[in-house]
C-alpha cells in the first residue's frame, strides 16, 4: 500500500468513526485515530488501517461510555 493510499485509508477511518460516535467530538476522533496511527507506525503496511481503527474505536467506545455495548 503506498503512503497516499495509506493516508486515504485512515483518514476513511477517521470518517467512518465520526460517524459511528456522534457525541464524541471530531477533534477527540481524529486524535485518537492519529495516536494509534503512531503506535502502529512500523513495517507491517497493509494491515495499519484496519488496526487503527479496531483500537480508535475501542477508545472511542470507552470515550463515550459505549464499552461492551453490543455493535450493530
Amino acid at each position: 500500500m503506498s503512503q497516499l493510499a495509506e493516508q486515504e485509508a485512515v483518514e476513511q477511518v477517521f470518517e467512518r468513526l465520526t460517524s459511528r460516535f456522534p457525541d464524541v467530538p471530531a477533534e477527540t476522533v481524529r486524535q485518537t485515530v492519529h495516536k494509534v496511527y503512531d503506535e502502529l507506525d512500523g513495517r507491517v503496511r497493509v494491515y495499519v488501517p484496519l488496526l487503527v481503527e479496531n483500537a480508535a474505536r475501542n477508545a472511542l467506545d470507552t470515550v463515550s461510555g459505549r464499552a461492551g455495548a453490543p455493535t450493530s
